[in-house]
C-alpha cells in the first residue's frame, strides 16, 4: 500500500485547506471484496493516520472505516478525505473495507456522494428506522457497493424483517447501546446470560438468517476486559453467531480463536460432502458410514454450510 501523500493530506486538512487536499485524491476503479465470510469487524476511526498506516498489518478480516461515533465534528472533514485516500490506495484488498457514514440527515448523504467514486466494498448506514430509509440509502449508494445497516433504533427493531429490501443489503450490525437507549433500557443489563440480552441476540440472529443477511454481534466497549469479551464470544458461538464487532487487535484475535473451525471439523465436512454426493449418484440419499454414522441430506447440508463459512479463511 502506497501512502506517500497521507501526511500532506492530513496537514492540509488540519489547516482547513480541504480543496487543496481534494486535488491530491484520485478515484480509481476498485476490485470490490464481496466476501461475507469475515469473523471480525474492527472499528477504525479514519482521522487517525497512525492507525490507517497499520491497516494491512491488522489481523481483522473486515475494517469498518468510521466517520461517525468517535470522530468529532471538527475532525470529520479530515477523516472523510483520509478515508477516500486509503480507498484509492487499496484497489484490491483481502480485508473487507466498509465505510460507516453518519446518519443520512446528519452528513451521511453528503459523505456517500463524496466517497462513491472511491468505491468502498460497502457503506454502513446508522440510525435506520424503516424500509424507506433503506431504499433512500440504496438510491444514494453506487450500485456496485453493498449496503450494511446498523440496527440501533426501536424502529429498526420493530421492522427488522422488512429492512432487507434488496440483495445489495447484505449485513446487519447490532448496535446494542443505542438500541437499549432508544428502548429506555439500562445498559447495565448487558451481562452474560441476561435474559433480555439473550432474547435480543437470538431474535436478531434468527431474523437475519431467515432473510439471508449476515448478522454481526455487538461491540463490547470495555476492550481491556478480555475475560468478559471471551465469555460473550462463547455464548454467541453457541447461539450460532460467526462474526462480532471489535474495538482492538486483542478482541480481533480472540474473535478468530472462538469463531474458528478446527481442521477436524473442516475435514469431516469435506468427507461428508464427498460421501453423500457419491452415494447420490447411485440414487442413495440416506446411508450409514463406519466413521461418521448416519448421513442424509440434512447432514449433507450442514457440512456444506461449514465449507461455505470457511471458504476464505
Amino acid at each position: 500500500m502506497i501512502l506517500n501523500n497521507i501526511n500532506l493530506i492530513e496537514t492540509l486538512c488540519d489547516n482547513g485547506k480541504y480543496e487543496e487536499a481534494d486535488h491530491l485524491l484520485h478515484a480509481q476503479k476498485r476490485e470490490l471484496n464481496t466476501s461475507l465470510n469475515f469473523r471480525s469487524a474492527l472499528m477504525l476511526s479514519t482521522h487517525n493516520v497512525k492507525h490507517i498506516k497499520k491497516i494491512l498489518d491488522i489481523q481483522a478480516e473486515c475494517i469498518v472505516l468510521n466517520l461517525e461515533d468517535g470522530v468529532s465534528k471538527k475532525q470529520k472533514p479530515k477523516a472523510l478525505r483520509l478515508c477516500a485516500y486509503l480507498l484509492s490506495s487499496l484497489l484490491t484488498c483481502k480485508k473487507k473495507l466498509v465505510v460507516r457514514v453518519n446518519a443520512l440527515d446528519e452528513g451521511g448523504e453528503e459523505e456517500i456522494s463524496y466517497l462513491n467514486p472511491f468505491m468502498p466494498d460497502a457503506f454502513r448506514v446508522p440510525k435506520i428506522c424503516s424500509s424507506e430509509d433503506v431504499k433512500r440509502a440504496l438510491v444514494l449508494i453506487n450500485g456496485e457497493s453493498e449496503l450494511h445497516l446498523s440496527i440501533e433504533t426501536k424502529g429498526a427493531w420493530l421492522y427488522l424483517k422488512d429492512l432487507h429490501v434488496s440483495s445489495r443489503v447484505t449485513v446487519f450490525y447490532l448496535g446494542i447501546l443505542d438500541l437499549l437507549a432508544d428502548l429506555e433500557l439500562a445498559q447495565s443489563i448487558i451481562t452474560p446470560h441476561n435474559p433480555t440480552i439473550e432474547y435480543i441476540l437470538t431474535r436478531f440472529l434468527l431474523t437475519c438468517k431467515a432473510m439471508g443477511v449476515k448478522p454481526v454481534s455487538f461491540v463490547f466497549q470495555d476492550y481491556k476486559d478480555s475475560e468478559t469479551f471471551e465469555k460473550w464470544l462463547e455464548i454467541e458461538k453457541q447461539m450460532g453467531y460467526s462474526a462480532k464487532g471489535c474495538l482492538s487487535p486483542t478482541q480481533v484475535l480472540l474473535t478468530h480463536k472462538i469463531f474458528d473451525f478446527s481442521f477436524s471439523e473442516i475435514q469431516r465436512a469435506k468427507d461428508i460432502v464427498a460421501l453423500f454426493e457419491a452415494k447420490r449418484e447411485e440414487g442413495v440419499t440416506g446411508f450409514s458410514d463406519e466413521k461418521y454414522g448416519f448421513i442424509d441430506e440434512p447432514i449433507y447440508k450442514g457440512a456444506q454450510i461449514v465449507l461455505k463459512n470457511t471458504a476464505n479463511l
